[in-house]
């Protein structure tokens, strides 16, 4: 296994490879059925999926023991997650997967602007300049797909 202090680039290319397999999966599946509809699918095979995972692990714990600040923090995050789901899937619905993609990791940016804003994070120089070549890309790949 990977040292603790880059355990959590692994984490993250597997996240980017599992996301990426997402927006194609997703194109294919959504395919004749209501974005909205084909949202409520995916959450309840996440939910099973998830929920049998935690009981193998041995990592079930009472949610009762979760202090109302996790939880109020964990509902507002579900609540965000089930909205960008909904919006992510309409866009797949009627735009490319290759369109939709790269304005929905615009989201790289916000992360970094918001974790700046709310969570005192400070980004270095270089950190920036790279946070600043993505909003590049991404305006790059999202005027080139809408100019004919």
């Amino acid at each position: 296994m990977l040292a603790s202090t880059q355990s959590w680039f692994f984490w993250a290319l597997l996240s980017a490879c599992f996301a990426a397999l997402t927006a194609i999966l997703a194109k294919v599946g959504i395919q004749g059925v209501d974005s909205d509809f084909a949202t409520l699918i995916r959450a309840m095979f996440i939910v099973v999926v998830l929920a049998a995972f935690v009981c193998w692990a041995g990592k079930w714990s009472d949610p009762r023991a979760l202090s109302g600040k996790t939880i109020t923090f964990l509902g507002l995050s579900a609540l965000a997650t089930g909205a960008s789901w909904v919006c992510y899937f309409r866009a797949l619905q009627i735009g490319d997967a290759s369109k939709v993609a790269p304005v929905d990791k615009f989201s790289l940016v916000l992360v970094a602007v918001f974790a700046f804003v709310f969570l005192g994070e400070r980004p270095s120089g270089r950190d920036w300049l790279g946070i600043g070549l993505v909003t590049a890309g991404v305006l790059l790949l999202a005027l080139k797909r809408q100019l004919p």
